[in-house]
């Protein structure tokens, strides 16, 4: 082990005789400039580190997302604009959902319906949804399966809007199926 010490040892001692010469000759020309350089870089490493220490609670603040607990409950922490977000399998397709308690029913974009698998330039556009942009024309269709963490539903009802949605809708139709759901500070709980 000692042998293998050796060549790293020497390789630092050579480093650090390389900066220390190099700091020895600038102090000697101009001290306070290399002090303030010295007192910079010295800030930055700190700053990196403190970023490095905090890169969890930073994550968590900018990208919150949903914790499955182990007796079944799912935690849903507030997203920074105000919304909680849900993702759930439908079909077997990931789709992020925004909860919202003013839809009834669970709105499909078209983009999240062609993902899993519904052929939106098939259905029959027949209903209406009053929205914040208007009225907008839906579709019914029927979704084999919404998983949500441990959470399995099969054959349940949705619409597909045919208007433009950035993210699908999860209404009022899924969130009554949970025995439980709470908003507790900045999380929502749900628990069937």
């Amino acid at each position: 082990m000692l042998d293998s010490l050796g060549p790293q040892l020497i390789f630092y001692l050579l480093l650090l005789m390389a900066f220390g010469g190099y700091f020895f000759v600038s102090l000697r020309s101009n001290f306070s400039k290399t002090l303030q350089q010295v007192s910079v870089w010295a800030l930055l490493f700190l700053g990196l580190i403190g970023v490095y220490g905090l890169k969890d609670d930073i994550r968590q603040n900018l990208f919150p997302s949903q914790n499955v607990l182990s007796d079944g409950r799912i935690e849903v922490p507030r997203s920074p604009d105000g919304h909680y977000y849900l993702t759930a399998s439908v079909n077997g397709v990931p789709v992020r959902f925004v909860v919202d308690t003013g839809a009834s029913q669970i709105v499909l974009s078209q983009r999240d319906a062609e993902r899993a698998g519904i052929e939106t330039a098939s259905l029959a556009y027949v209903g209406q949804a009053n929205t914040a942009n208007g009225t907008v024309a839906i579709a019914p269709v029927r979704l084999n399966t919404v998983d949500l963490g441990p959470i399995h539903d099969r054959d349940l009802r949705a619409v597909v809007n045919r208007g433009e949605m950035d993210l699908s809708l999860m209404g009022m139709t899924y969130l009554t199926r949970f025995a439980r759901v709470e908003f507790d500070r900045d999380r929502m709980i749900l628990e069937r």
